[in-house]
């Protein structure tokens, strides 16, 4: 008798607890589909770095953790190869989006997309006339670590 209250005391508390996360997972998304997010490219803050790149962060945190955001390259802009810790994806806007890795090389261009897996080396930059807009989004924080 002992052992069978145990067993039903075990088998209750892990309905619960299920039971509990589901509801918090669902109260979770609810919210996020609560938030509408509008942004546009025209009037964007973009915040420029050093070397020739700028981006305006539309959701999330770049230097912290998952992010979307709108980049733009200067014309003739030169990543050098490199590679990101975490899974990038980007959709081309304007200009182009200029791709290189052992495969080939891609232009992405307006309404065209590109994944670019984390630690996959390549080489990227800016189209020499019109440079890139595109919107990027990653998995993670953001990282270019330089490679050979």
């Amino acid at each position: 008798m002992k052992k069978s209250l145990m067993v039903l005391a075990v088998i209750t508390l892990i309905f619960v607890v299920a039971t509990g996360a589901v509801q918090a997972q669902k109260a979770s998304a609810g919210s996020a589909l609560k938030n509408v997010n509008y942004a546009s490219a025209d009037t964007a803050t973009f915040k420029p770095t050093p070397t020739g790149a700028s981006m305006a962060i539309l959701w999330g945190d770049p230097d912290k953790g998952a992010h979307g955001t709108f980049t733009k390259f200067d014309p003739g802009y030169d990543a050098g190869m490199h590679i990101h810790t975490n899974d990038v994806w980007i959709v081309g806007i304007k200009g182009a989006y200029l791709y290189k890795d052992e495969a080939g090389e891609k232009r992405v261009g307006p309404g065209e997309f590109l994944r670019v897996p984390g630690g996959h080396k390549h080489w990227s930059g800016g189209d020499k006339t019109e440079g890139a807009l595109f919107y990027e989004e990653g998995s993670g924080k953001f990282d270019l670590i330089p490679a050979k």
